[in-house]
């Protein structure tokens, strides 16, 4: 089997409402990259990444010259034409590595009859648990959706667990200023006591506000305290005062991070993202060398379509170390690209995909009308806040907003 063709399509997927974080906001929908990897015997496999445009595309374009030609199941010798370690100091192709390996196990999976679990060691799991990701959001452009208050937030948990079966609750913070943000945590928590919760300010706090936080939640009852401050000499001294476990998808993303926080511990668990790592395979690779020194992982998000969410289920599926309910930002989405429309839930849980490959196909109809909502509205500054045009992200943050002046009117689209 031989690779003939690769191709990639920007497409922008709606979410119900406009999330925000700390570094900014999505503006109502995800913007993605899918890509499609073509082999002689007229297989497609299917890859994804976050982003897109015409920059993007490009570079899968220039992609083909390194990889028509070439045989799938060859991952090793891919990645180093694409992005060995010294090229990717100028290139910084990791995502897009790992958008074809996606394509290229989906390929194999596909032409040997096999599930990518299957060809990964086999799975040791059915389903993958996820935890509810909880935003502070604005108005959709109906006028609905928005969650700024205490009240909001703790409605938005209950039904998000009423509707999908979360026991694990996720509130992405730093947007607001960080005693409010406890108040609304621990009332997360405390109407939830039988469940699991984590916390994540995307790492704008400095180390003594992480401190003070940090403290302050140890009676809750927490899986991790996530990315708190940013590098690992930051957080390392948060863990030295906070009782609980810190957790990382931002300083430990690479081997020679890990390596390093082997040797002098500042998290305790790494968040795999089979985006940011590169693949599928550097993640379960990672997962055993955390296993090997007693670390803890979870699965991370980065803004999922199904495409991704599919290598997410593999990853979890065939890890012995899955020690958290995975990410997802995918209950936010209002359709998907695969055919089938949205992967569901039950009990807090998805299937993992039992077909050949990954398990899930293009819906060609919806590939080509999200294109052409990507044509339509363009792509949105992911570390702009649309609706706060004087503010910009800084860490540690000092500019919050403040919730009891934040009401908003729609988000442009």
């Amino acid at each position: 089997m031989r690779i003939v063709d690769i191709r990639s399509t920007t497409v922008s997927v709606p979410l119900e409402a406009p999330l925000r974080h700390a570094n900014g906001c999505h503006w109502g929908r995800f913007v993605r990259t899918i890509v499609e990897v073509e082999a002689d015997n007229g297989l497609v496999g299917l890859g994804e990444m976050g982003g897109g445009g015409e920059s993007a595309e490009a570079v899968f374009r220039a992609m083909k010259g390194y990889l028509v030609g070439h045989d799938p199941a060859r991952l090793e010798e891919m990645r180093f034409r694409i992005a060995n370690p010294t090229a990717s100091l100028y290139n910084n192709r990791t995502q897009v590595l790992a958008a074809l390996e996606f394509a290229c196990l989906d390929l194999l999976g596909q032409e040997w009859g096999a599930p990518v679990y299957d060809l990964l060691g086999g799975k040791l799991q059915d389903e993958v648990p996820f935890a509810s990701y909880l935003f502070y959001r604005y108005a959709d452009q109906d006028g609905n959706g928005e969650v700024r208050t205490v009240d909001q937030l703790v409605a938005q948990a209950e039904t998000l667990k009423a509707r999908f079966g979360f026991r694990s609750h996720k509130l992405k913070g730093g947007v607001f200023q960080p005693d409010y943000e406890l108040e609304c945590y621990r009332s997360v928590a405390e109407s939830n006591p039988q469940d699991r919760v984590r916390f994540d300010p995307n790492a704008v706090w400095s180390t003594e506000q992480a401190i003070r936080f940090g403290q302050a939640i140890e009676p809750l009852n927490n899986d991790y305290l996530e990315d708190p401050v940013y590098g690992l000499n930051a957080m390392r001294r948060t863990r030295e005062k906070v009782r609980m476990p810190l957790a990382t998808n931002t300083v430990v993303v690479n081997f020679e991070q890990l390596a390093t926080n082997v040797l002098d511990t500042a998290v305790d668990v790494i968040l795999l993202d089979t985006t940011f790592w590169g693949g599928i395979r550097p993640c379960i690779k990672a997962a055993g060398i955390c296993e090997t020194f007693g670390l803890g992982v979870a699965v991370h998000s980065s803004g999922e379509l199904g495409i991704q969410l599919a290598t997410m289920l593999h990853l979890g599926a065939v890890i012995p170390n899955l020690s958290f309910a995975a990410d997802a930002h995918y209950h936010h989405l209002k359709d998907d690209v695969i055919l089938g429309g949205l992967l569901p839930y039950r009990d807090g849980k998805i299937s993992v995909p039992t077909g050949p490959g990954l398990g899930v196909r293009l819906d060609r109809d919806k590939l080509g009308h999200y294109a052409e909502e990507y044509r339509r509205l363009g792509p949105y500054p992911y570390d702009q806040d649309p609706l706060r045009p004087a503010w910009s992200p800084t860490v540690p943050n000092q500019r919050w907003a403040d919730p009891q002046d934040d009401r908003s009117p729609v988000v442009p689209a």
